[in-house]
């Protein structure tokens, strides 16, 4: 069975975050996408230090999609540069990891 992989993003608010993981879920990129709000960030942006408001998203995939799961990201992604950082997981419950599978299979 293929490795499970997180991906780690933000998003600007939480409607924005839940539209483009319901996407990725209905494409069977992702078998989940937790949306998490309330996230304060500081940030080097083009030479400024900045700070906003975000969510946190972590998608729940395989790693056979990284690449998929990252140009779907970019396409639907409303920030210039998205935070786009693959989490390989080094173990799994059985059922998680048979869930994902399952749940992204046809792609």
């Amino acid at each position: 069975m293929e490795r499970p992989l997180l991906v780690y993003t933000t998003f600007p608010d939480a409607p924005t975050a839940l539209a483009i993981g319901e996407a990725l879920v209905r494409a069977r990129l992702a078998a989940c996408v937790n949306v998490i709000p309330g996230m304060l960030s500081v940030y080097a942006w083009k030479g400024a230090v900045e700070h906003g408001q975000e969510v946190v998203a972590i998608v729940k995939s395989r790693e056979g999609l990284a690449e998929a799961l990252t140009t779907a990201l970019k396409q639907r992604h409303p920030y210039e540069t998205p935070v786009i950082l693959h989490l390989p997981v080094s173990g799994a419950d059985p059922d998680t990891a048979a869930w994902i599978q399952a749940e992204t299979a046809s792609v």
